[in-house]
């Protein structure tokens, strides 16, 4: 079966999604919530794996017609080929980019190989993806690119500035995409998510608490970030914090010296 043709003018969720990184907590549910306003198709893409037919199996059980798509973040030469099969079955109105690993800091730091691992996943695999799937949508002349980054990218902390390197990477890479693709009907959309509440121990994390800061935010969670995703696409916003008290909490810790900055949060 085809995807759904795209309907640029009309307003609303998106009728074709493709998730990359088709097991994660946020992708699937960004597609659940999506599925229940209009979404008819969904692409999960990923690693072959139990854990991924198990995702299509639930999104199926929804109402949409979903596959798989073999997807590895760290084969970038792979990625033009097998993302191209996907926008070659017709158009997709929305990719979410929403793969990562958080790496184990301490770990890392004695493991340069460990440390490149999260880096190459993190941002240069991203990078790959992202430009090649807005390239196919600039070719299609619609569609919404959105990235999963972390408020972790915004400065970085002793406990986790590996994976907030990474993340910090993608932002700034996803912010000049979408200066890039001004004009072209493409929207370019950047999430940043705090600390995300995971049910499975094992699950790939957006961000970690950020201890005692100014102004005390809560933990968010897979559905409150989809959540956001939605609204961020209504609104065809540039930047998405979840939850929003995030920015003004990182607007102050930004520019904190670095001497106070580390008796606070290192």
């Amino acid at each position: 079966m085809r995807l759904r043709p795209a309907t640029k003018d009309t307003p609303g969720p998106p009728r074709s999604l493709l998730v990359l990184g088709g097991t994660s907590e946020i992708g699937l549910a960004t597609a659940r919530r999506l599925i229940a306003r209009r979404t008819r198709t969904v692409r999960l893409a990923g690693r072959p794996s139990p854990a991924l037919e198990s995702a299509a199996d639930g999104l199926r059980a929804l109402g949409a017609d979903v596959r798989t798509v073999a997807f590895d973040a760290l084969d970038p030469a792979s990625h033009a080929a097998a993302l191209g099969k996907v926008f070659a079955d017709g158009p997709v109105d929305m990719v979410l980019l929403a793969f990562g690993i958080p790496g184990d800091q301490a770990h890392d730091e004695a493991d340069p190989l460990a440390a490149v691992r999260v880096a190459q996943t993190n941002y240069t695999g991203a990078v790959s993806a992202a430009l090649v799937s807005a390239a196919a949508l600039q070719a299609q002349g619609h569609g919404s690119l959105v990235v999963l980054s972390s408020v972790a990218g915004e400065r970085a902390r002793r406990e986790d500035f590996i994976y907030g390197s990474s993340k910090a990477g993608l932002d700034t890479f996803t912010q000049g995409l979408g200066d890039a693709m001004e004009g072209t009907g493409v929207h370019v959309m950047v999430v940043r998510p705090g600390a995300v509440r995971s049910r499975s121990p094992r699950a790939t994390v957006t961000g970690r608490p950020y201890g005692p800061v100014p102004v005390p935010v809560p933990e968010t969670t897979p559905e409150a970030v989809a959540a956001a995703i939605e609204l961020g696409l209504r609104r065809r916003s540039e930047t998405v914090w979840v939850p929003g008290a995030l920015r003004l909490v990182m607007s102050a810790l930004r520019h904190l010296p670095r001497p106070l900055y580390r008796r606070l949060l290192v």
